[in-house]
């Protein structure tokens, strides 16, 4: 069970809360989260189990300022908090401008910020949301709502994420100015695949540990399972003898294309854990040295969940594909906990 909901601390509401990493770092750091909000019912479990905290499966395009309102408590500073889908601003774009439909959700978190006016809002996203214009409106919108505004694109690995993952973390506050915590682990001193998931079981391709329903990898054709064998940590399928190249790698399309059926290496953070990194094809996510791809627990554990954290009822089978996706969608837990800390030290500042 996480973080007691009665805790003390400036209260937030989490829109689009996931399966509560954001929530969860917060929570660490002291900030007393109220409730989550999401459209996703396989969220409720996960949240409500561990962040100790009402969940409200509601579609955000649909909430109310009344409704979003009513959840804080009557006194104390407000923290609105969000991260409002980022696959239109991914990598997996291309470049390309996504049409007005798909950001229709951040531009209704900056309506209800306008309309609330809590006292701090923090929002995380993928670091292509820069420049766009969806989110020069939202910065827009703060600003002439009376809000000091900070934005940054982070290193996630600069605040103890065993990940090469970078996200956009902003910061605003009614009362002044305010930033983002220092960094807890400046250059050179990331931690590792190795300190994060060496200390667990082997298990094989297909198979999952009996003391760990979580630790569950994903299992591999017989190609594949050739493809792994013959992967080197860090190495790429350029590697491997011709026979084993998939057919897209001889097109030149794909010959650039080589952070995929990739292991990753035990002494660097590893690549960022998206909500396909169960599958050894999808990425740099093969084991650095048992022949499958990382399983859910370790998926988690390089989102800096801790290590008792519950994705299921105990005794519920344990899906791969939908766990995945919970997890690769969540905020890493300690990038929440560094926003957490950073507001937390902002209102004692003002206070």
């Amino acid at each position: 069970m996480g973080t007691s909901s009665e805790s003390s601390g400036p209260a937030t509401v989490d829109l689009f809360c996931g399966a509560g990493g954001l929530s969860y770092g917060m929570q660490k750091a002291g900030v007393h989260v109220v409730a989550g909000i999401d459209i996703d019912p396989a969220c409720r479990y996960p949240f409500e189990e561990n962040v100790s905290a009402p969940f409200h499966q509601r579609d955000i395009a649909d909430v109310s300022a009344d409704f979003v309102g009513s959840l804080f408590p009557e006194t104390g500073p407000r923290v609105l908090a969000g991260c409002a889908p980022c696959q239109p601003f991914s990598s997996y774009t291309n470049g390309r401008e996504p049409d007005s439909g798909q950001w229709g959700l951040l531009d209704r978190f900056g309506a209800l910020v306008a309309e609330l006016k809590p006292e701090v809002v923090t929002m995380e996203n993928v670091p292509r949301l820069t420049g766009r214009s969806v989110f020069e409106g939202f910065l827009s919108v703060l600003k002439k709502a009376g809000y000091h505004c900070t934005h940054s694109v982070v290193r996630c690995a600069a605040y103890g994420v065993p990940q090469t993952r970078p996200r956009l973390v902003l910061l605003a506050s009614q009362l002044g100015s305010i930033e983002l915590a220092a960094p807890t682990h400046p250059d050179g001193g990331c931690v590792t695949v190795r300190d994060t998931i060496g200390h667990l079981e082997s298990i094989p391709a297909g198979g999952a540990d009996k003391a760990d329903p979580m630790h569950k990898a994903s299992g591999l054709s017989e190609k594949n399972l050739r493809r792994i064998r013959a992967a080197k940590a860090g190495g790429t399928w350029r590697d491997w003898d011709e026979k084993l190249r998939a057919p897209c790698h001889t097109r030149s399309s794909g010959r650039t294309y080589t952070g995929v059926y990739g292991r990753m290496e035990w002494d660097l953070p590893a690549p960022t854990i998206t909500t396909q990194f169960h599958g050894f094809g999808n990425g740099r996510f093969g084991h650095p040295e048992q022949d499958r791809a990382i399983s859910l627990r370790e998926g988690a554990l390089l989102q800096t969940f801790p290590s008792d954290y519950s994705f299921v009822p105990e005794g519920n089978s344990v899906k791969i594909g939908p766990i995945a996706r919970l997890i690769g969608n969540a905020v890493p837990v300690k990038l929440g906990e560094a926003i957490g800390k950073s507001i937390v030290d902002h209102l004692e500042e003002f206070s």
